[in-house]
């Protein structure tokens, strides 16, 4: 059968600005001292995000029990952690990353990451050096805006999102049209958010500068530190460049109880959406146990800062080879 879809999706000029701000990134990590590491891409444990869903594979062979499942990882999150509970300072990595079920103008299954994880910054720090490297790779001569995930949500749907009711957040979508297709007891209250976030407000953000979200609801911390107050809110940021979301960061949690009760938390959605339920990971609970040092992370998608750089605007012009033609 002949095939006709053997070349490149990504024109050669964007294959050659890809290596080009590759090369830009690794000098401005090199600048500030920061170890580039390289961690595996496949493990015996993976993610627990509700939202995210890892390619499953099998290993036979020395070292592990026949027949192993082993995850494509979602991120190199969990490994990294490792590392900085072992003293390894402040580092980076630029790798592939996977995710089932991803697939559009600005996603494809098998993606470029670049995350960093900073000893001893906090979310506020970490975005100040996001605004550095972005500006760099995407010269930029602008101030980036920021605003608070609560003021955000006042501003585009008048709502705080912290203090509506679920009928608040259900009536909103429904008076400007959005219908789920799904019975309204089957959305938790964080979908109703999720959905207004991005149908009624994402589309906006970052349209005239880059626009960092922070402070998101605790029940979207993930692995952020949770701050106390009258509203408890997650130490955590977005950055959005022409409505794309970009980059997501943590303060990052250090507390393996809290590791332990969050997994817990994540696995029932889960369960009840029919997908994987991964067991604790194991190592990841030993690192934050041993002691992880205070830090800020975040990952930033590397295919889609192309998509900017070059005035993309689908994914498949800056990955050599989609899904559909691997």
């Amino acid at each position: 059968m002949r095939c006709d879809d053997w070349r490149p999706t990504a024109p050669i000029d964007n294959i050659r600005l890809r290596a080009a701000l590759l090369a830009k990134t690794r000098q401005f990590f090199a600048a500030r001292d920061v170890l580039e590491v390289e961690t595996p891409l496949l493990s015996v444990a993976t993610v627990s995000d509700p939202h995210l869903q890892s390619f499953v594979t099998r290993y036979s062979g020395p070292a592990l029990p026949a027949d192993t499942p082993l995850y494509l990882q979602t991120s190199p999150e969990a490994a990294m952690k490792r590392l900085l509970a072992s003293g390894s300072g402040s580092i980076y990595q630029i790798c592939k990353a996977f995710r089932d079920g991803e697939c559009g103008a600005r996603h494809n299954p098998e993606f470029t990451l670049l995350e960093w994880y900073r000893v001893g910054f906090d979310h506020f720090t970490l975005m100040a050096e996001v605004e550095a490297l972005v500006k760099a790779l995407l010269d930029l001569d602008c101030e980036f805006e920021r605003m608070s995930y609560q003021a955000i949500f006042a501003h585009y749907l008048g709502l705080d999102p912290h203090r509506a009711s679920l009928d608040d957040l259900i009536r909103c979508a429904k008076d400007r049209g959005i219908s789920t297709g799904l019975k309204d007891i089957e959305m938790r209250r964080d979908d109703w958010l999720n959905l207004l976030m991005s149908h009624l407000i994402e589309p906006h953000l970052g349209q005239t500068v880059p626009l960092f979200i922070y402070d998101y609801p605790a029940s979207q911390a993930a692995l952020a530190k949770v701050r106390p107050g009258e509203v408890a809110l997650a130490e955590r940021f977005e950055l959005y460049i022409t409505g794309i979301e970009l980059a997501n960061g943590y303060h990052e949690l250090c507390d393996d109880d809290e590791f332990l009760r969050r997994f817990e938390q994540d696995t029932l959605p889960r369960k009840n959406d029919g997908h994987l339920a991964p067991g604790v990971n194991h190592r990841l609970s030993a690192a934050l146990e041993a002691g992880l040092p205070e830090s800020a992370g975040v990952a930033l998608g590397f295919d889609r800062l192309l998509m900017l750089a070059a005035g993309c605007d689908s994914i498949s012009e800056v990955v050599i080879f989609t899904v559909a033609n691997a």
